[in-house]
């Protein structure tokens, strides 16, 4: 897009010159040696951006600054200074100028900086549309979309909320799918009992089937007093099982009975009890391939498989990357969120993203961290995103491999490495044993 620009200098020459130089990279410029007609075009028509000579009689750059800030705030300013008065440019600055061109300056010189100043409109712009973007889009707790695929899904799930019908989320690692659930949740007449989460992939099969059914007293070792089960505590509520594929065949047995019936026993006990829970399910496994391996029951997944949502990977919205990017930034910047340059923004905009929404999060808060409160730098993004270019294109599972190796040559504990790789210990060991690492 074009910016309008309005060139204040009382110098001829130079009014002509940078008129030349502005509408040579795509400027509309508005040029008038007369500071005085200046307030009067800019009360007229709003700038995007303004070069103001700092002195100019009988209206001085500075002024022409506080009085144009005054009605148009986001107008980003400039003040064009001689060599003596680089005190008072600086101070310019301290009111709300965006940045100062020293004289004299060449053309090439007045071209480079007059991108510098028009990229960084063009930044503001983009993030302003994205902030309301994401007050059009933002569905549910931090569901932040405007992708058409995934707001079709959250129709689908708001639809699905108020039924008892069992849900499915599919998708890769990273893409949301605890939240799809929390919001199909709090999108339901259940929205004030618990919603309760169950990692399948983070138990051994005695404490999975405790876990979900709970246990009485001597139960077995280590049983020292009765526990409800998770179903027991999400009663009139909702109840999420992540990595459901995680499940060993035996404790498939008896979660198909509770789907069927909503009837369990506790571990050790022969009381039968019976709960009111919706049921909502998630994996990142290929189904299909553990329904023909025969590690996953067919009628299990029958049962678990009333509505299917299938979450795309992060790559194939790349327009809510921006949208992302800034949501996080926003989250992690407290009241002064930091900016961003547009060479960073342009880096994590063409990212692809292996490790999806979860991946962006942690690289927005390392680099809002790293920044300190001023401008996120392509030096605050992660090595391995900002040298990706020129490397050989590798499959996902390579890159994955390669990612979890660095991350343990790095890191103390298999704790510390989950951590940072945002999966837990039990997922990280089979990761490890997977690639032999």
């Amino acid at each position: 897009m074009k910016a309008n620009v309005l060139l204040v200098d009382d110098e001829q020459n130079i009014l002509r010159t940078m008129t030349i130089c502005l509408e040579s990279i795509g400027l509309e410029v508005t040029a008038t040696p007369k500071p005085e007609e200046a307030l009067k075009f800019a009360s007229e028509k709003h700038f995007d951006i303004a070069f103001f000579d700092l002195k100019m009689y009988p209206v001085g750059g500075l002024q022409l600054l506080a009085n144009i800030k005054r009605f148009s705030p986001d107008t980003i300013v400039v003040i064009v200074t001689a060599h003596g008065s680089v005190d008072t440019a600086v101070q310019a600055i301290k009111q709300g100028a965006y940045d100062y061109l020293q004289k004299p300056f060449d053309f090439q010189e007045l071209q480079h900086f007059a991108q510098k100043v028009y990229d960084h409109f063009l930044l503001q712009k983009q993030l302003k549309d994205l902030k309301e973007e994401l007050h059009k889009y933002q569905a549910a707790e931090e569901i932040i979309t405007s992708d058409n695929q995934v707001l079709s899904l959250l129709n689908l799930a708001r639809e699905v909320a108020d039924t008892n019908i069992s849900v499915l989320i599919e998708g890769e690692s990273g893409t949301g799918k605890e939240l799809i659930a929390k919001y199909i949740h709090k999108s339901s007449s259940r929205v004030d009992a618990p919603f309760v989460t169950v990692n399948c992939a983070a138990l051994s099969e005695s404490l999975l089937e405790s876990e979900l059914f709970g246990h009485v007293k001597g139960a077995f070792t280590g049983a020292v007093k009765d526990r409800q089960g998770r179903f027991e505590m999400a009663d009139r509520g909702t109840v999420f099982l992540d990595e459901i594929t995680e499940i060993p065949t035996t404790t498939q047995a008896k979660l198909l009975r509770f789907l069927q019936s909503r009837e369990f026993e506790r571990v050790g006990d022969s009381q039968t009890m019976k709960v009111d829970v919706r049921f909502i399910a998630a994996t990142n496994r290929d189904l299909k391939a553990a329904l023909s391996g025969g590690s996953f029951r067919d009628d299990l997944y029958y049962r678990i498989n009333g509505v299917t949502v299938k979450l795309p990977p992060l790559r194939e919205r790349p327009d809510d990357i921006p949208l992302l990017i800034k949501h996080f930034i926003q989250k992690f910047g407290g009241d002064n969120p930091p900016e961003i340059e547009p060479d960073a923004f342009g880096i994590l905009t063409n990212y692809r993203w292996p490790g999806n929404i979860r991946q962006l999060e942690n690289v927005v808060e390392r680099s809002v961290l790293l920044a300190h409160g001023r401008k996120i730098e392509v030096h605050h993004l992660p090595e391995e995103i900002r040298q990706l270019e020129g490397k050989r294109l590798v499959s996902l599972e390579e890159l994955e491999k390669e990612h979890i190796a660095r991350v343990i040559q790095q890191t103390a504990t298999v704790d510390e490495a989950s951590h940072i790789l945002g999966i837990d210990p039990a997922t990280l060991w089979r990761k490890r044993k997977k690639y032999d690492l």
